[in-house]
């Protein structure tokens, strides 16, 4: 028997008509609109449709086949007629697959093709995966690489075990960036300036939970600080655990974390701290002095 186990932090956890749908949907729909203002005042170069339009992309989740026009309302928290015109032009594109019999939108080819070249293009992923693999077996779990997307950590690369009870998330996953040691490793490698940035977003986001917020990276800072990694045991489900490393690329690209993460039956919080952390802190040194020698 095999356990999947396949998280979306945004998913309905109330069924269709639950009020939690509704008041994410409302969340989602503001934290659009004022992420939005916020690029547009950026300065004149920014085209607003081109947000726009790249706002409905990223609409699309792990396990969404399908979106239809409501669908894309309530996660962009665009007006029906912008929605209607960008879907238009992003399906002639190829970008949108247009279902007229179900009136639903797909990712096109041309939106695949772009996502696995960047992935191909990466030297992190591409040399951080074999070294990925050996922990995933020796752990019995799984161990994932990421970067942050606006408010969510997205996975990049994962290696599972033959465990039959590990963790499958995909490349395209996406984690709440508090309640997860790759989001919190993540965090504790940034500079002051971006930390505090990214922890007033979170706040304004939730601002319900912006105490804890500010704790669980205060002591993901100081586990950083003290240890080299980060770890959480069951900040997002109960039964998970996981460990974080924080990675900065030497040739610009994004920082990344890489977890090693999994039911707590696997990971205990004696083997996260004596042999997982250690090896984790362990696969970045040996992924940067293998980057060394990549032409950027």
């Amino acid at each position: 028997m095999e356990f999947n186990f396949i998280f979306d932090d945004s998913a309905d956890v109330t069924g269709p008509t639950g009020g939690r749908r509704r008041q994410k949907d409302l969340s989602v729909r503001k934290r659009a609109t004022r992420d939005e203002t916020e690029l547009e005042g950026e300065g004149a170069q920014l085209s607003s449709s081109l947000v726009r339009g790249l706002g409905i992309l990223r609409a699309f989740r792990p396990g969404d086949a399908s979106l239809g026009n409501q669908d894309i309302i309530a996660r962009t928290g665009l007006p029906k007629a912008t929605v209607s015109r960008i879907t238009y032009t992003l399906s002639a594109l190829g970008y949108l697959l247009y279902d007229k019999d179900l009136g639903r939108y797909s990712l096109g080819s041309a939106t695949v093709a772009l996502g696995y070249s960047a992935l191909s293009s990466s030297a992190v992923v591409h040399v951080a995966r074999p070294l990925m693999q050996p922990l995933a077996d020796l752990t019995g779990a799984a161990v994932a690489l990421g970067t942050r997307d606006s408010l969510n950590m997205v996975y990049l690369a994962n290696c599972r075990s033959e465990s039959l009870v590990t963790l499958r998330l995909n490349p395209g996953s996406y984690l709440p960036i508090w309640k997860t040691s790759m989001g919190l490793a993540y965090a504790a490698a940034l500079s002051p300036e971006e930390r505090v940035s990214l922890v007033r977003a979170l706040q304004e986001a939730e601002p319900d939970k912006a105490a804890m917020i500010a704790a669980a990276i205060d002591d993901a800072i100081a586990q950083y600080a003290r240890q080299g990694y980060v770890t959480s045991f069951g900040a997002w489900h109960s039964y998970i655990h996981a460990v974080g490393v924080p990675f900065r690329p030497r040739d610009g690209s994004p920082l990344v974390a890489i977890t090693c993460g999994g039911i707590g039956e696997i990971i205990t919080e004696d083997r996260a701290h004596a042999e997982i952390g250690p090896a984790l802190v362990a696969m970045v040194k040996a992924l940067g002095d293998q980057l060394e020698g990549i032409p950027v």
